[in-house]
């Protein structure tokens, strides 16, 4: 069965084209275009990796990250934070820190190295 990826970002060029990436490369796909959907993606869908945008309306993706830690089924779920603004302070233990624009060799080295 294909691994799950839940793309957390607001810009639909983003989500279409890491959509589509992951997808050509195995992958399935769920995206949420706020991190208050993100919240209820990850809830139902159980993705083994979560991609999230640091700047978001409504909430910013750190806030999300806080919650999805409280959460005691969701806490383990890999985070790979891809963003324009400079976040490493934010979330500390995220699995790694994609700046944009991103080389998506790396960033599909990362996914692979995470969860296969």
């Amino acid at each position: 069965m294909a691994k799950k990826i839940l793309i957390i970002d607001d810009d639909p060029v983003v989500v279409k084209y890491l959509t589509s990436l992951f997808n050509d490369n195995g992958y399935e796909t769920v995206s949420a275009s706020s991190t208050m959907e993100g919240l209820e993606a990850v809830r139902k869908e159980k993705p083994d990796l979560i991609t999230l945008d640091l700047e978001m309306p409504g909430e910013w993706g750190p806030r999300f990250y806080r919650k999805l830690r409280k959460d005691k089924e969701l806490k383990n779920t890999p985070v790979v934070v891809i963003s324009g603004i400079d976040g490493d302070h934010a979330i500390k233990d995220a699995v790694a820190f994609v700046a944009k624009p991103f080389d998506k060799d790396k960033l599909l080295g990362i996914v692979k190295r995470t969860i296969g």
